[in-house]
C-alpha cells in the first residue's frame, strides 16, 4: 500500500491518501510472552464455543479453568485479537468514526449463484510464539475462499490486496457484504469496490449471523487445522492454511451443497446458471 521509496509522495502524503494514520505505518507489534499466548489460543478456542462471552464472562470461565487472570487483562486481550460478544458489535474490529458504513442489502435476498454476494472476515490465527491475523474472501452461494492474507496488524493493506486478488482471478460479484470493521470501511477498501462497480453492503451493528457462513469457516480451519497444528513464526502458518484451504476448496463436501465441494459447486452452478468461468491466477 505505503511505498517508502515514491519518487513523489512522501510517506505522509501517502498515509493522508489512504486515510490512515502515519503511526500505524511505522508500528512494530510487541510480542506477547508465551504464557500470554498460551491465554490467548483458550480464549479464541472458548470464544469459538461461546461467542456471546465478553470480557467479564471470559474471565470466569478462565478462573474457573485455572487461569489465575483479571478481567481488564482478558478485556485487553481480547480487544487485540479482534473478539467481541455477538449481542454487541462485530467480531472483528470497532468502525472508524470518519469511515462510511454503508447500508445493509442482504434483506430477504435470494442467493442461489456464484458471484451474485461475495464476503469477507477477519480472524485471528495463534501461533507458538506470536500471532497472526487471517482474512478470507468468500463467495456466499458456494461457500468457497476466493482467496486470502495473513498480516501481523489489523490494518486494511492485507485485507486490500486479497480483494484485488479474488477480483483479478474471478470476475467481480454484484455485491460485496462485510461487518463494519476499519478494515472493510477505509477508503482503501471501499475505493477499490467502487472502482470495480461492485455494490457495497454492511452488516447492521451486532449482526454477526449476517456472515454466519464465513464464521463456520474460521471454526473448521482452526479445529481443523490451527489448534492441530503450533504454527512457528515465519512461513509455516502460510504453507499449512494454504493447504488446509485448497483442501476445504477442493476436497471437503458440503450437506448445504448437496454434498459438492466450493470448487465443484462454484463450476457447476456458475457454468448452469451463466456460462461463467474461474479466471486463471493473474489474469484480470
Amino acid at each position: 500500500m505505503v511505498e517508502a521509496a515514491h519518487h513523489r509522495l512522501s510517506i505522509t502524503a501517502q498515509c493522508r491518501l489512504l486515510r490512515i494514520s502515519r503511526s500505524s505505518y511505522y508500528y512494530a507489534p510487541v510480542l506477547e510472552t508465551e504464557e500470554t499466548l498460551a491465554l490467548m489460543t483458550v480464549i479464541d478456542a472458548t470464544f469459538l464455543d461461546c461467542p456471546w462471552y465478553g470480557s467479564r464472562q471470559m474471565a470466569r470461565h478462565l478462573r474457573r479453568a485455572g487461569h489465575e487472570v483479571g478481567r481488564r487483562r482478558v478485556r485487553r486481550l481480547m480487544a487485540k485479537m479482534g473478539l467481541a460478544p455477538i449481542y454487541q458489535r462485530p467480531r472483528t474490529s470497532d468502525p472508524h468514526p470518519q469511515h462510511r458504513v454503508y447500508p445493509y442489502l442482504l434483506r430477504n435476498l435470494a442467493i442461489e449463484r456464484p458471484n451474485h454476494v461475495w464476503c469477507a472476515d477477519v480472524t485471528y490465527i495463534p501461533m507458538r510464539r506470536g500471532f497472526l491475523y487471517l482474512v478470507a474472501i468468500m463467495d456466499w452461494s458456494t461457500r468457497k475462499v476466493l482467496a486470502w492474507r495473513l498480516s501481523n496488524t489489523m490494518d486494511a493493506g492485507f485485507c486490500v490486496a486479497a480483494l484485488e486478488e479474488a477480483l483479478a482471478r474471478f470476475g467481480k460479484p454484484e455485491i460485496f457484504n462485510t461487518d463494519q470493521g476499519s478494515q472493510f470501511t477505509s477508503y482503501a477498501f471501499t475505493s477499490a469496490l467502487r472502482d470495480a462497480e461492485v455494490r457495497i453492503s454492511m452488516d447492521g451493528r451486532g449482526r454477526w449471523m449476517d456472515n454466519v457462513f464465513i464464521e463456520r469457516l474460521w471454526r473448521s480451519l482452526k479445529y481443523e487445522c490451527v489448534y492441530l497444528h503450533a504454527f512457528e513464526t515465519g512461513s509455516e502458518p502460510r504453507a499449512g492454511l494454504g493447504r488446509w484451504i485448497t483442501y476445504y476448496n477442493t476436497q471437503r463436501p458440503h450437506s448445504g451443497l448437496a454434498g459438492r465441494t466450493p470448487v465443484e459447486a462454484y463450476r457447476r452452478m456458475g457454468q448452469s446458471d451463466h456460462g461463467g468461468h474461474e479466471r486463471q491466477p493473474g489474469l484480470a
